[in-house]
């Protein structure tokens, strides 16, 4: 009788991450770590599945046609795996209402959504989220910013730029255009497509949507006033001062970009773009998205402020702000343009110790142990076989080192340490070894 398998495969969206992939992740999320931990950012996780009441009505309607339900036999809650981490965020805050406010967390998890997958855009994928609860300052916003500019400069990114905008600015300019309230749905997600399709196709669009011309030629205007942060918003004052919505937006981002000087995030990377929405319906202030004009892969970072959101899980609602790295996004960049450092190689592992025969096995688990002692990543062959055969596994691995202990050098009290980029082989004293090895990982 033939013999049944199953075909290995992943689900559409989804994918492994093998070893050499994951060494980099590691080291793009150290990084991004880091930079949260030295802003005074703290950790916290939630749970891969929350109850479907606390993530349904918080993102809009095309966006929750993407929550992947969840469930099993027999089950008595209607679950869904989490599509962000901010509402989580919120409801935690609503949950522990003695947490100490302002509350700066980092969360860096995996959440879910039923996209179309396409380059940089997966079904499973990572967020890399902070943000402060309990304080209205812009302050909090321009260090979300800031934030935003040390993590990629950190990561070798030479050109980006940090698209900046607030809501209430986008409200000031349907008010100022005339546009009816029902209609203020499709003329924002058409000027969200001004990068992509241009002004032509932005005018199409709203004639489409049936925006009146005169209200078109308004919008249009206003789209294409561009320069610096100041004289943008000076321009935008001067025509929407009518509008008190449209000032309080002006008004804090004006402020908003006086605090990024102060903090030294130079001008070239960031700019007032008031055609820069942002779909999710929760964002209430300023809201920022970053993009890189190589490889068209759309953002690398978004976020903005959602004073309200809290408030859907509790009579105490706190301001918020905070802002989300699109990881994969940035390790795809990364690896098409060859960003990773030399040190962030095929493997973690640092030295194999050989195995030449079973009597020298122990000889070669002390001499791991050593190594490992000393903080030195090392691996032991985990059988005795042929020196060469050994040499190939590490030069496949991408092992830098193999330290040679055979019967000779047990003998001396010697070991060989080869350098296999190289092919150089010393023979060292072996208390010299991880003084040796040491010495080579800095070279």
């Amino acid at each position: 009788m033939a013999s049944s398998f199953i075909k290995p495969r992943v689900p559409r969206g989804m994918r492994d991450i093998l070893p050499e992939q994951m060494i980099r992740r590691q080291y793009v999320i150290d990084v991004i770590r880091d930079v949260f931990e030295e802003f005074g950012f703290e950790p916290l996780q939630t749970p891969a599945l929350e109850l479907s009441e606390v993530l349904t009505g918080k993102y809009g309607p095309d966006a929750e046609k993407l929550i992947y339900q969840a469930g099993h036999t027999g089950g008595k809650e209607d679950i869904s795996l989490r599509y962000d981490l901010s509402v989580p965020l919120c409801r935690v805050v609503a949950m522990y209402p003695q947490l100490p406010k302002p509350f700066k967390r980092y969360q860096i998890d995996p959440v879910w959504r039923a996209e179309r997958p396409q380059k940089g855009r997966y079904r499973q994928f990572f967020q890399c989220d902070a943000d402060t609860v309990g304080s209205d300052s812009m302050l909090a916003d321009a260090e979300n910013v800031n934030l935003i500019y040390q993590i990629l400069t950190r990561l070798g990114f030479k050109q980006f730029e940090i698209n900046i905008n607030d809501r209430k600015l986008i409200t000031g300019i349907g008010q100022f255009a005339g546009v009816p309230h029902e209609q203020l749905g499709g003329l924002y997600r058409s000027i969200d497509k001004l990068d992509k399709i241009g002004l032509e196709g932005v005018r199409t669009e709203l004639v489409d949507n049936q925006i009146p011309e005169p209200v078109i030629e308004k919008l249009l205007n206003l789209l294409q006033i561009e320069g610096d942060p100041s004289m943008v918003l000076n321009a935008l004052s001067e025509q929407l001062g009518d509008s008190e919505v449209a000032r309080e937006g002006i008004a804090e981002l004006k402020e908003l970009c006086a605090y990024l000087t102060t903090l030294g995030v130079p001008h070239e990377f960031y700019r007032v773009n008031v055609a820069m929405v942002r779909g999710l319906e929760y964002y209430t202030g300023p809201i920022y998205e970053t993009v890189v004009e190589e490889p068209k892969i759309g953002s690398i970072t978004g976020g903005g402020r959602y004073d309200e959101l809290i408030g859907s899980f509790s009579k105490q609602g706190h301001p918020a702000t905070g802002t989300s790295f699109g990881i994969e996004r940035i390790i795809d960049v990364m690896e098409e343009f060859d960003m990773f450092p030399p040190a962030v190689g095929k493997t973690v592992t640092q030295v194999l110790v050989t195995v030449f025969d079973a009597e020298l096995a122990q000889e070669s688990l002390k001499l791991a142990t050593l190594l490992r002692s000393s903080g030195i990543r090392t691996e032991v062959y985990c059988r005795p076989a042929r020196l060469s055969a050994q040499i190939k596994y590490a030069d496949t691995k991408g092992i830098p080192y193999a330290v040679i202990l055979g019967s000779d050098e047990v003998e001396a009290g010697t070991v060989a340490v080869r350098d296999l980029a190289s092919r150089n082989q010393q023979v060292i004293p072996r208390g010299n070894l991880v003084e040796h090895i040491q010495e080579l990982a800095r070279t």
